[in-house]
């Protein structure tokens, strides 16, 4: 596996230079993120001759990817919180605003203070929406009470969680609502069941959490509820919706999740994970129709605009997930590929990657790993090339994958930020 990676990487870099009649092609990305961030650097790195701006209006990047670990106590704020002054060193225009719409005909985004960029190319990566009111009772006021924390911006959403965990009583309940498919992250909630477990053991042993899920399955599942029975015991209770644990209505001033059939839980600090989409700018631009994003599984060109490629969260993708990794890798692609678009070449070939490290209590880490390329119909697993951590009662191999998780998060964020 790790020579098919080399090889593939080593694509992607001995890619040619654009020729001296397309130099200074404007490569415009939107979006700061795992997706966002990566291309505006590997293009400047790699494709030189091109012109990188990256519209972003946050500052500062709080990563969601050790998010979960500031429930636990584990980690602080300021150890996920990223500046972009590697990406200006490496030649990277940045403009602090909001992209507010798309005319693809002209090739043109419109931003928030007025302001209008041209593109040759446009690398879309935006991220997520919060669907508000898809969860009856849950709106952008009722996330200040059912924190969603799950859109880090300013990383204030995870911080009012961490604050209402360490006010609650001794003996409370903490409720998770988890959505259906798909969402980010698909790992996510079950690593933040986890460090909430891991912070209530040690500050809050008579509390416990009740995680209500829209789902009877999940990614690493069986590893997870291993975990928690090791580490946690009756701490942690997780209701599939085959046992009414679809979450079908909140009430934050009660306080109080409603289940399809009407099972009243509550909760005393709750969790909501709202149904998500595309960004509202893809969205509107008419770009992803059905919710998420179609794209060439080849280029990450859009199916609807071909200078626009979409990537990370906002586009479909299945049945490669949603993950900080997926966003990383195939944000190469898409900057190769529309190199080689504005040289009147074909793609390079793809091979796509997820790693998705999963911490359940200290020193304690879990992993998945797959092996994804293009298909005629979009996106096919390599057959036989993923996996997940073995079961059992192996201590030595749960304090080294959270060492390798350790590892992964801090070259991940080297290569998105420099």
């Amino acid at each position: 596996m790790a020579l098919t990676r080399r090889a593939a990487l080593g694509a992607l870099l001995a890619a040619p230079a654009l020729s001296r009649a397309q130099a200074q092609a404007r490569l415009l990305v939107i979006g700061g993120g795992f997706g966002g961030a990566t291309a505006a650097r590997f293009a400047r790195t790699h494709y030189p001759d091109l012109e990188v701006t990256l519209v972003e209006p946050q500052a500062r990047f709080v990563t969601c990817p050790y998010g979960n670990l500031l429930l636990a106590g584990t980690r602080q704020i300021g150890d996920i919180t990223f500046t972009y002054d590697g990406l200006r060193a490496a030649g990277v225009r940045m403009v602090q605003d909001w992209a507010e719409g798309i005319d693809a005909a002209a090739k043109r985004v419109r931003l928030r203070g007025g302001a209008t960029l041209g593109y040759d190319k446009l690398i879309l990566s935006p991220g997520i929406a919060l669907r508000y009111g898809a969860l009856p009772g849950y709106d952008e006021a009722a996330a200040q009470v059912f924190p969603h924390a799950w859109v880090p911006e300013d990383g204030s959403q995870i911080l009012l969680l961490r604050r209402q965990l360490e006010a609650m009583e001794d003996g409370g309940v903490v409720g998770l609502s988890i959505p259906d498919n798909p969402f980010r992250c698909p790992p996510g909630p079950y690593e933040r069941i986890s460090m909430i477990a891991a912070y209530l053991k040690r500050h809050k042993p008579r509390s416990k959490v009740l995680a209500l899920d829209a789902k009877d399955a999940f990614s690493k599942q069986g590893l997870f509820q291993d975990g928690w029975k090791q580490l946690y015991g009756a701490m942690v209770e997780w209701v599939p919706a085959s046992r009414d644990g679809k979450v079908a209505r909140v009430d934050p001033g009660a306080k109080v999740f409603e289940t399809e059939f009407g099972e009243r839980h509550r909760v005393d600090v709750g969790n909501v994970i709202p149904p998500q989409s595309a960004a509202r700018i893809v969205i509107e631009a008419g770009l992803a129709p059905a919710g998420w994003a179609e794209v060439d599984p080849r280029s990450f060109a859009s199916k609807l605009a071909p200078d626009i490629h979409i990537i990370g969260d906002a586009n479909s993708g299945a049945p490669m997930p949603k993950s900080g990794f997926v966003a990383n890798n195939t944000a190469k692609q898409a900057v190769a590929s529309a190199a080689a678009a504005l040289r009147g070449e074909p793609p390079p070939e793809g091979v796509y990657f997820n790693t998705c490290y999963s911490h359940v209590g200290e020193g304690y880490g879990i992993s998945i790993v797959g092996i994804y390329r293009p298909g005629p119909d979009g996106f096919v697993e390599v057959p036989g090339s993923g996996g997940v951590s073995p079961r059992g009662d192996l201590p030595e191999q749960r304090r080294l994958e959270a060492l390798y998780a350790d590892a992964w998060y801090a070259s991940i964020t080297r290569d998105m930020f420099g």
